[in-house]
């Protein structure tokens, strides 16, 4: 059986974890015969040499003589995969459609593969649990920006924030975040700063001034420009004084991640977890459902599956837990009467029970 990938790395957590190489042109990746090789241009080849995590590196160019002047990556890979008495290959779901016509009219059939391409992705190694706990400490820098914007602000009559003179909205407060990061060795895209009524909507991102007295959520998800891997951390602040029903209900968010932390062990299935924090959050006062043509309560994931996608399988709800798994636990409440409330950290599953890979202490109130 033979694997075969056609993608640019930064787009393809499968490429970046066979390969190692960060590319940012799409290239070729070849399993076959428990041997690895990828085909590069002249651009990249000197590089991938030195870089590339795999057993041979084949040059483009020269592949390429004998096809014509400028053939197709895909002639060049019919080419390799007819050589190599090569007449099926696996692919990703993701793979390019064009480049798999090109393949089956060489006469190579093209068999894309749901769910796991690389099922070993799903359990972490200890190197790879590290460079997953570099990435959530880039995601706290972002948030500690944040925080220390939000404490130098000054509280206008209006209840708007101003910092440095000027009005702090939630696309200078990003910017800001996204800054931290990026200095922290992180690239950031999408970043969460939403408050009051935009927070009701878990993917808001958020827009125009900021406000005291509301709560904010702030949700950084950054990517280890060195490694691939993500960092996924979520806090909820107010700047100025919380009201008891917005202290109530972040109080309530936070005890119900405990929750869900304490029972996430190997054999635990992710559905129970869930049907729990739901049970917690109804016991308490705080029902889902839909008012006014929108949702309100708790009605997303209580987390997700990290590592070289922010969104990696397995799904939380889906699984069984085993060791070496990488979550987030998020749970979060939304009610435009209140605002919304979301505390994000990452575990690790372990033999026993998990460990947290994020710690991060902001308080409610700044």
């Amino acid at each position: 059986m033979a694997k075969l990938i056609y993608a640019a790395s930064p787009d393809s957590a499968d490429m970046l974890y066979a390969t190692g190489f960060q590319a940012p042109d799409a290239f070729i990746f070849l399993e076959h015969r428990g041997k690895t090789a990828v085909l590069l241009s002249d651009l990249e080849i000197d590089r991938g040499r030195r870089e590339a995590r795999v057993d041979e590196v084949l040059s483009l160019t020269e592949l390429a003589r004998g096809l014509g002047e400028r053939p197709s990556v895909g002639a060049v890979a019919a080419k390799l995969l007819r050589r190599l008495r090569i007449r099926r290959v696996d692919v990703p779901a993701d793979f390019p459609l064009g480049m798999a016509r090109m393949l089956e009219k060489s006469g190579i059939k093209v068999v894309p593969v749901e769910g796991h391409f690389w099922p070993e992705r799903e359990c972490k190694s200890p190197r790879e649990i590290g460079q997953i706990r570099r990435a959530a400490s880039l995601a706290g820098a972002g948030i500690l920006r944040a925080v220390e914007v939000l404490r130098a602000s000054k509280i206008g009559r209006s209840g708007k924030l101003t910092w440095g003179g000027r009005p702090l909205t939630s696309e200078l407060l990003r910017a800001e975040i996204d800054c931290a990061v990026l200095h922290a060795g992180g690239a950031v895209e999408g970043t969460i700063v939403a408050g009051g009524r935009q927070a009701c909507d878990p993917h808001e991102r958020g827009h125009g001034p900021l406000r005291a007295h509301q709560l904010i959520i702030l949700d950084v998800f950054p990517r280890d420009r060195a490694t691939g891997f993500y960092g996924d951390l979520t806090r909820t602040v107010v700047r100025g004084r919380a009201d008891e029903a917005q202290r109530r209900m972040w109080q309530t968010v936070c005890e119900a991640q405990r929750l869900a932390i304490r029972m996430m062990k190997p054999g635990v299935k992710g559905a129970a977890v869930h049907k729990t924090v739901q049970e917690f959050f109804r016991a308490e006062g705080y029902p889902t459902g839909r008012k006014g043509g929108r949702w309100t309560g708790f009605f997303h994931g209580t987390g997700h599956g990290l590592g070289l996608d922010l969104h990696e399988e397995p799904r939380l709800a889906a699984t069984s837990f085993r060791a070496g798994q990488v979550f987030t636990v998020e749970p979060g409440l939304y009610y435009p009467s209140v605002g919304g409330a979301r505390h994000e950290d990452m575990i690790v599953v372990t033999a026993t029970g998990n460990r947290r890979l994020s710690r991060l202490d902001v308080p409610l109130e700044l």
